[in-house]
């Protein structure tokens, strides 16, 4: 029997490590041929680069104003992330803790709109902000962002307190606590796991959303990293030596972020799947 587990531990293991690499593989592939010139690309695409030259990333950094739009993507990213969390948590409470038809009926409402496309309501977000004078800001491009992500919030925040026992909450209220004081000091703290969980997915989706600062944006000093690899690649004359860099530099600071919280991300997500 032992034997056997064993056998199976290392099956299991060496099934994920093969998953994990197969997984990666883009990504080495791409970190690979950013170190490449357009030349040694087309000549060996498969293969190791000869030399770790620096010269795509330089020419990448000085057209891309790298610095500048990895810093409003972060802020911009974090501001979502912070807003969907509260707002979604305060929405969701009332909504666990009544079982009538209209909350009923609000919680299906809010699954329905996670399955509504980004490019079904880009035209009205972007008449709305045009005329309170929304656009071309980074107000205007938080708040889209956080109504887009509001419904995944709720619904995900509805189901995670439903599962907090009642009792906690009627105790509180014998101590003459409000409503709200029991959901800042009872139930907010325990939302730590379905929190971390609900950021990983908003984080995703916002650093990497492309429409949405497209068109909203002009101003080159307000791009997102997204803008500003597009804009250096272009979509004419498409170079290699200059894609490649450009990917790596667009995805390095959310990797990073995620390299930094990691621990917590991972408890987030294991602590819920637990509960």
């Amino acid at each position: 029997m032992k034997l056997k587990r064993h056998v199976s531990t290392w099956l299991l293991s060496a099934m994920a490590l093969i998953l994990v690499a197969f997984m990666l593989l883009p990504v080495i592939y791409m970190l690979m041929m950013s170190f490449k010139s357009g030349a040694e690309i087309t000549q060996n695409p498969l293969g190791l680069p000869g030399s770790l030259d620096f010269g795509n990333y330089i020419n990448a950094l000085s057209k891309m104003n790298y610095l500048r739009s990895v810093l409003n993507s972060i802020g911009i990213t974090l501001s979502v992330t912070v807003l969907v969390s509260f707002i979604g948590a305060l929405a969701a409470y009332p909504l666990a803790r009544r079982t009538n038809r209209l909350a009923r009926a609000l919680v299906l409402l809010m699954a329905l709109g996670l399955s509504t496309p980004n490019f079904v309501t880009i035209t009205p977000i972007y008449v709305i902000f045009r005329d309170i004078g929304l656009l071309d800001t980074y107000t205007g491009l938080i708040l889209a962002f956080t109504a887009l992500n509001l419904p995944l919030a709720v619904f995900f925040y509805t189901s995670f307190i439903r599962s907090i026992p009642v009792e906690l909450e009627e105790a509180a209220k014998l101590d003459n606590c409000s409503d709200f004081r029991i959901f800042w000091h009872v139930i907010r703290p325990l939302l730590g796991p379905a929190t971390a969980t609900l950021s990983l997915f908003v984080m995703l989706m916002v650093w990497n959303d492309f429409t949405y600062p497209l068109l909203l944006l002009t101003d080159e000093s307000k791009f997102t990293v997204m803008i500003s690899v597009y804009r250096f690649v272009g979509n004419h004359n498409l170079s290699p030596s200059d894609l490649f860099p450009a990917a790596v530099l667009g995805s390095l600071p959310l990797l990073v972020l995620f390299i930094f919280f990691q621990r917590r991300i991972v408890s987030g997500v294991t602590a819920g799947a637990v509960k």
